[in-house]
């Protein structure tokens, strides 16, 4: 049986417990700061061995910058009069070389109260501070970013909307200078109508419920005069869910939005000068077939009556003119027919450009395949838009293809119908730079009135291998709203 007391086996293993550590330098002081006690972890941590430290004063740690500054001693006054000290910094090992240390200093005391030493516990915090130090190069960078960014205003605002923090490009956009915006509201930006209507207070209500916000609308300058914006505000919340503030990102957006409203003017004018010429297109061959057609053919007729009772010359001058007059009439029928197929008023858009292909691009001495594939006939204007394009293409094949075929397909494709029109003849070798000379305007036009109805319009092809015309257009109804199929 032990003749140890169990205090003596709890000190024991204690002190078997502090020497085994390997991962804190453990070890004591007298009350002047000499080492006396050595464990595994402080000589692998410090490099010293005990027989070579023990006895030492513990300033042998510190850089020399600190023993000069007397920091050793003061940390000892400190353990002293607080009881306990606790640090971070450079440390210094064996072999000279420097490590980032995290110490804690205790002032050990008897029952008395009186002094009896310290106890000092040191960790190699190295990797932790090189991490610390490359995060904190790597925060002061982005700090230092935010800040010269000038084509973006990017602040912070406090819970309650108060401008924190501001940057160059907050600056540059909307017009204040740091220290004369910093602590105001950011109400300040919104125009009075917006402010009376509350929407400041309701875009931070939504970041905070959402997680952020984006918006777009007008914003007030330092000088009083409105931008177009695009706003994104964050919320920022801390590691325990506490919102910490916002983050608020704007951007100037006056001159895309004024090229946007230009664009779209554009498009209506347009659209409202193509809506136009097929009215006028439309009554012009209506007044021709049903006015000056009807009163030529009248005219032939009474022609060719006089001609059967007139003989000799009068008889063959009252043929010859009206031969002239029956010429006249069909050419006026080609023109009415080129300004409005008759086909596409009566039967739809595939009867359209089955009569115009019948009677346009075999008179030209070209074969031709019409097929199509659509869940319905498209909405009028949709098919007056198809049928244009396809007119203008098949126009540029009889002119310029050489061709001796040509194939029109339509099918339904994504709410819309796509067309393609293919030739093949001695196409072409840069699609994309014929489109920039002034002498293909009809390419311009075809690409135009299929972007002008919401749709796309391609052209490739190769030389001596044909040329393809491709184009997509949504097939919208009256009202606007799709032809869902």
């Amino acid at each position: 049986m032990s003749d140890e007391s169990p205090r003596q086996i709890i000190q024991a293993d204690h002190e078997l417990l502090v020497q085994s550590v390997v991962d804190y330098a453990i070890f004591m002081l007298d009350p002047l700061g000499r080492i006396v006690s050595w464990n595994a972890g402080a000589e692998r941590i410090k490099g010293h061995r005990t027989q070579d430290i023990i006895g030492r004063h513990f300033s042998v740690f510190y850089p020399p910058e600190d023993v000069a500054s007397g920091k050793p001693a003061r940390d000892l006054e400190t353990v002293v009069a607080e009881g306990r000290l606790e640090d971070e910094g450079w440390r210094v090992r064996a072999d000279g070389t420097r490590f980032w240390a995290n110490v804690v200093l205790t002032a050990l005391r008897d029952d008395t109260g009186r002094l009896r030493g310290f106890g000092n516990v040191t960790r190699d915090m190295t990797e932790r501070g090189a991490a610390e130090h490359t995060l904190g190069e790597s925060e002061e960078s982005f700090r230092l970013l935010v800040r010269s960014v000038v084509d973006y205003a990017i602040f912070m605002l406090d819970p309650q909307g108060h401008i924190a923090s501001w940057n160059a490009g907050a600056e540059r956009i909307k017009g204040y200078r740091a220290e004369d915006i910093i602590g105001q509201h950011f109400s300040v930006f919104y125009p009075p109508e917006d402010v009376a209507s509350g929407k400041p207070a309701r875009e931070l209500e939504v970041a905070v419920a959402e997680g952020r916000l984006e918006d777009e609308g007008w914003r007030v300058r330092a000088d009083g005069t409105r931008f177009w914006a695009n706003v994104i505000i964050t919320a920022l919340f801390d590691e325990s869910g506490r919102l910490r503030g916002f983050g608020k990102v704007t951007r100037d957006m006056t001159e895309r939005r004024t090229a946007e409203r230009a664009l779209d003017d554009r498009s209506r004018l347009l659209t409202h000068l193509v809506h136009a010429q097929e009215m006028e297109r439309r009554r012009i061959a209506w007044d021709v077939h049903d006015d000056t057609i009807q009163s030529m053919v009248a005219v032939g007729m009474r022609l060719q009556l006089l001609a059967d009772r007139l003989e000799g010359p009068d008889a063959s001058a009252a043929r010859r003119l009206n031969e002239t007059v029956s010429g006249a009439i069909r050419r006026l029928r080609d023109l009415t027919f080129r300004l409005r197929p008759p086909g596409l008023d009566r039967g739809g858009l595939v009867e359209g450009l089955s009569t115009y292909l019948d009677q346009v691009v075999t008179g030209a001495g070209l074969a031709y395949e019409l097929r199509h594939e659509l869940d319905r006939e498209p909405p009028s204007e949709t098919a007056i838009t198809i049928f244009r394009i396809c007119q203008e293409a098949l126009t540029n094949v009889r002119k310029h293809a050489q061709a001796k075929a040509v194939n029109v397909s339509l099918s339904s494709s994504g709410h819309g119908v796509l067309v393609r029109v293919a030739d093949d003849g001695v196409g072409v070798g840069d699609p994309v730079g014929i489109l920039a000379t002034p002498d293909h305007f009809g390419l311009i036009e075809m690409r135009e009135r299929a972007e002008m109805a919401g749709g796309w319009w391609s052209i490739r092809g190769r030389p001596g291998e044909g040329t393809t015309v491709e184009f997509w257009v949504p097939a919208l109804a009256a009202g606007g709203e799709g032809d869902r199929g």
